[in-house]
């Protein structure tokens, strides 16, 4: 629930800040001249970060709106693309990284769309060919926002007048109401990051069930989306197999495999300052200590063999109910793509192409 409200004085008149406004009428609203103030307002409490997570501050991007995803070296990337709306998150999961990228984090919301939209029709112009993936969930949660902005009703048909471009809303939530009845043109992936319930309860506080977002997940298969699932980060604990053999069981009871783009799979890592931020926030939290290991980015992995192990068996599950599914890893180097799924991207075209591929093929592309 967001408690306080700060607009920047350059944006007080945006139709889209008086529309938010209305909406969290019952919300002190602050007009601020630099975003400092903002950060200055978050940083005096006890905990900066569970405090930024009820402040919302609308700005403006003095940035560009479309960003490559930045990847790590030595690992291989998936040629995504970034669409910024906005950053942080409402939710309050254990291993989130934002936690340690903003200082302190807030949560801000770009209300200068004109800019945005403007960068995306270049990108849609017949003079800048290819195919292209683009998503929303790299800073924040793709639909936390739903309920003050209603972002989707613009972003989604707008998608769907062309036929190059998909874009993938990623979320934990199941805030899909604003998704019925849009024109969407199949040029919308849906995307859910699942984990079994007992994660979701102790490290995915504040996020929807297992059950509601595979439930929401159905919801959007109805409405005629594509869908797409994400298992990241995987947590080994004792009893994992069990929890995510059952996870993939009542996935594809409850969709059709037929109908999923793609499935992504990437293990628990973090930066080795995300650390402390875990033990004193969450000092409950046992998904820090394991086997870990630097990895080649510098984030703390478990060791590779118990990766591959990982790996292998949830592949092994995903194939039983859907074997033509195209599956993904996130951030693992080729040892992992060739001991776990018998080949490395490079042997197909590239990571980047076998995704557009699949999105091609499921989204009703041509390009």
């Amino acid at each position: 629930m967001i408690r306080r409200l700060y607009i920047h004085e350059e944006v007080r008149g945006d139709p889209r800040v008086l529309r938010i406004q209305e909406r969290l009428h019952r919300v002190p609203a602050f007009v601020v001249p630099h975003g400092s103030e903002v950060q200055e307002a978050v940083a005096c409490g006890r905990d900066p970060i569970a405090r930024g997570k009820r402040v919302l501050f609308l700005t403006q991007n003095r940035g560009p709106f479309v960003r490559k995803c930045p990847g790590t070296k030595s690992y291989m990337c998936c040629g995504y693309r970034i669409l910024n709306i906005g950053t942080y998150c409402t939710m309050d999961c254990t291993y989130c990284i934002l936690q340690a990228y903003f200082h302190p984090p807030v949560l801000q919301y770009f209300v200068n769309q004109e800019a945005m939209f403007k960068e995306l029709d270049g990108l849609f112009s017949r003079e800048a060919p290819g195919f292209h993936r683009i998503g929303t969930g790299e800073f924040t949660d793709s639909l936390v926002w739903e309920p003050w902005t209603e972002l989707s009703k613009t972003l989604v048909p707008y998608f769907a007048d062309q036929d190059r471009i998909v874009l993938e809303l990623k979320t934990k939530t199941c805030a899909v109401e604003n998704l019925k009845g849009l024109s969407h043109n199949r040029k919308t992936i849906v995307a859910w990051s699942l984990n079994p319930p007992c994660i979701i309860r102790a490290e995915e506080r504040g996020t929807a069930s297992l059950r509601a977002r595979l439930r929401a997940a159905a919801q959007c298969e109805a409405w005629g989306y594509p869908l797409a699932f994400h298992f990241d980060p995987l947590i080994l604990y004792e009893g994992w197999e069990k929890d995510y053999k059952r996870v993939v069981s009542v996935l594809f009871q409850t969709v059709s495999a037929d109908n999923v783009v793609w499935v992504s799979l990437g293990s628990f890592r973090f930066m080795p300052s995300l650390k402390r931020i875990i033990q004193e926030r969450s000092p409950q939290s046992k998904i820090i200590y394991g086997e870990f290991i630097p990895g080649l980015d510098g984030k703390m992995r478990y060791f590779k063999p118990l990766r591959i192990e990982l790996y292998r068996k949830i592949v092994a599950w995903i194939r039983e109910f859907a074997p033509d599914v195209v599956i993904y890893f996130c951030m693992e180097d080729k040892e992992v793509w060739r001991k776990v799924l018998g080949f490395v991207p490079d042997d197909a075209g590239g990571l980047s192409e076998m995704l557009d591929n699949s999105a091609a093929r499921h989204c009703a592309c041509s390009w």
